[in-house]
């Protein structure tokens, strides 16, 4: 059998988890996939240790029980990261290479992305990945791919995403007390990006936005490379508050309004249409009209948008931008989002769904926007296990043990703290037993 990926989709709202396989097109064909309620993560981090475990095995097992044959046992997934607390920042890298007739090889690139990594970090603030944008050898600029050219100075401008340390070992510490173990730590924006975004869109330059549950994420392409990340601390759940404090309904039912008859235009939404909502035991139901409805649902969006319009102004590549926006995640679903979002930036806007890279066996059942972030961690998952197979081929594995930027930091400083603290306690409790 074909190797698996499994992605993990841990989110505000819902934790779910895709199982995938590459064909021999090199599409990918999602097994299996298990969703369950998300109980213990707000705005993207993980707030309740306990319940999100208990989320992520629910998952876990319904996308187990599900597989054909029933046989699989997963143990290794690629995790999203997402929350307020992500940040980016630009930089560049040079290295200087000792040897001229030898050609540049993914040995210096990694040595190249490595060094960035090394990069000093606000206290409480790690780096999560670090993304090449373009290279420049010997002062020869816009260079995609080095490899195989000669030159002594390499020099590369890089996109390098941070996060909070505690929030990312919080997510780590919920996967292993599941019994699972992490491969790979991913910007949910990025991994929704490739679920959803084609080649020609990237190249032509294009706006990502993820609206999820507790955030929405925006991801900035031009010229076929990241140029932009953002973490917006607001997203569907904010519109769900809203319609609860508004029709002084509960949320369970506020949630189910906003799915059923949420519009994001309230100008096209009738005005003599009455819905009625039911009250708590013994009192009379609510009524509202949809317009009403549209209106609360309005007012909150395009705060939304006003904020990652901003992002886009912010990034400098506003007038690049000749693909528009594409909405994905779970609070693209609204009827007229895309309008609003053309309205309010100016912009073309279409929906972006995960079925971009999917061969076509079972695209139906999972092609909603909600599981592009799941479907584009598979993706994220097949992409970095080509990278580590093609700097494993007997060539570059004769110069020495080489591995991928992401093995060779993984178990490097950062997790060196983490064992040091570990054994300090370990003694410290030795001691005082003694005692």
């Amino acid at each position: 059998m074909s190797k698996i990926i499994v992605g993990l989709d841990i989110g505000t709202t819902k934790i779910a988890c895709f199982v995938g396989k590459m064909d021999e097109h090199g599409k990918i064909e999602i097994l299996s996939m298990g969703k369950t309620e998300s109980l213990g993560v707000m705005r993207g981090m993980v707030s309740n240790i306990d319940k999100t475990v208990q989320s992520i095995k629910g998952a876990v097992k319904e996308a187990e029980e599900r597989m054909e044959g029933g046989t699989l046992k997963i143990d290794t997934v690629n995790v999203g990261i997402a929350g307020q607390h992500i940040k980016s920042i630009q930089h560049r890298g040079i290295l200087t290479r000792d040897n001229l007739e030898n050609e540049i090889a993914q040995t210096d690139v990694d040595r190249l992305v490595e060094d960035m990594y090394k990069l000093a970090m606000p206290p409480g603030e790690k780096i999560i990945t670090v993304l090449p944008q373009e290279y420049i050898i010997d002062s020869e600029q816009g260079i995609k791919d080095p490899i195989g050219m000669s030159g002594v100075r390499l020099e590369a401008n890089f996109h390098i995403i941070t996060g909070n340390i505690g929030a990312s070992m919080n997510i780590n510490k919920c996967v292993e007390r599941a019994g699972l173990s992490v491969k790979n730590i991913i910007l949910e924006p990025i991994a929704s990006a490739d679920s959803v975004l084609t080649e020609e869109e990237k190249e032509a330059g294009v706006v990502l936005v993820d609206i999820g549950g507790g955030t929405t994420d925006v991801a900035i392409f031009h010229e076929g490379i990241i140029r932009h990340t953002a973490v917006i601390p607001f997203g569907g759940n904010a519109i769900t508050e809203d319609i609860k404090e508004g029709c002084s309904i509960m949320k369970r039912k506020a949630e189910m309004v906003k799915q059923q008859f949420g519009s994001a235009i309230a100008t096209e939404s009738q005005d003599s249409v009455v819905i009625a909502i039911p009250g708590l035991k013994g009192r009379p139901a609510r009524e509202i009209t949809l317009r009403n409805l549209a209106s609360i649902i309005q007012a909150r969006m395009e705060e939304i948008i006003e904020l990652v319009h901003f992002e886009i102004k912010n990034s400098g590549y506003e007038k690049k931008l000749i693909g528009g926006i594409v909405v994905t995640g779970g609070g693209s679903q609204l009827d007229h989002i895309t309008q609003l979002f053309e309205y309010v930036t100016g912009m073309d806007a279409r929906l972006g769904y995960p079925t971009e890279h999917l061969s076509n066996a079972n695209a139906e059942a999972i092609k909603s926007p909600m599981y592009a972030t799941g479907i584009g961690l598979v993706l994220k998952g097949f992409e970095e296990l080509e990278r580590t197979t093609v700097v494993e081929e007997p060539e570059a594995a004769s110069t020495g043990d080489v591995k991928t930027h992401s093995e060779k930091t993984r178990g490097s400083f950062f997790d060196n703290i983490i064992k040091k603290g570990i054994d300090w306690f370990s003694e410290a409790e030795d001691e005082k037993l003694k005692e």
